[in-house]
């Protein structure tokens, strides 16, 4: 018989700088040891590193600092839980009493927390204001009278200036205590000049400050690039979403929080 010529199939293989693994000798689908970035999980890091150094590592690429690790751990509880009353909370909490799966109520919450009013690309869009105008009062308030328009693509247009409430003329009691905070724990420059020129600020938008705004500068801060700030935003607030749902899940619907309806022409109330 004549034998058959072969020829050697490259294997296919990830390509990650994040994540390297040392399988088992007697199983290569089995993990022996795991490298993020350099460092040994479960070798060196389990039960001596924080869940945030960890949210640190991962995008950013290096350990972070202490001071790193405490301004990521504030900001964190800062944004565990929205309330209620959020949006993206409250959508949460529309899968939970409708009987949707764990998965289902947290994908709601992403899905409306994602956007430009409130949400993650608001985030992005005011971290890109502070890289872009820094620590210049005439910059930042040419950019908030006319806030760019974004590329054409899946993002309406925002109606007011990334960073600031829509329906508020100064920034409520939360968002100057996490900004006050925040500020002393902070070894970067926006925080602190957030503190002192928010009156400035909040005056050239015609609006307050708004959690996103104290969040976009905490991760400017931080080292993140917007890209980075928004996937940390969606997934810091996801832990209160979880909570309500599970909440509202176990309550049921006749205990449900429904917006109450003022009907300025009922039919029924005529007769």
């Amino acid at each position: 018989m004549t034998a058959l010529a072969t020829t050697a199939v490259p294997r296919e293989r990830v390509r990650t700088r994040i994540w390297h693994e040392e399988p088992e000798a007697g199983n290569s689908f089995a993990t022996r040891s795991a490298l993020c970035h350099g460092y040994d999980v479960y070798g060196d890091m389990l039960g001596k590193a924080r869940w945030v150094d960890m949210l640190f590592l991962l995008l950013r690429g290096e350990a972070a600092s202490a001071a790193q690790a405490r301004l990521l751990e504030a900001l964190g509880l800062a944004l565990a839980n929205p309330g209620p009353r959020d949006a993206a909370v409250h959508a949460a909490m529309c899968a939970g009493v409708g009987g949707s799966t764990s998965a289902a109520a947290l994908i709601a919450a992403l899905s409306v927390g994602a956007g430009k009013s409130g949400g993650a690309r608001e985030v992005w869009a005011a971290m890109k204001l502070f890289t872009e105008c820094g620590r210049s009062p005439a910059a930042w308030e040419r950019a908030l009278a006319a806030p760019a328009a974004e590329r054409a693509g899946i993002w309406p247009q925002a109606e007011h200036p990334p960073g600031f409430d829509p329906h508020a003329g100064q920034a409520c009691g939360i968002v100057e205590r996490t900004l006050q905070v925040l500020a002393t724990l902070s070894i970067g420059p926006c925080l602190p000049w957030l503190a002192q020129s928010r009156p400035q600020l909040e005056t050239a938008a015609g609006r307050g400050l708004a959690m996103t705004g104290v969040a976009a500068a905490a991760l400017v801060d931080l080292g993140f690039t917007p890209d980075q700030g928004e996937m940390l935003h969606l997934l810091l607030r996801l832990p209160g979403a979880a909570a309500h749902a599970l909440e509202q899940r176990e309550q049921g619907h006749k205990s449900f929080p429904f917006f109450a309806l003022d009907l300025q022409d009922d039919p029924g109330g005529a007769a």
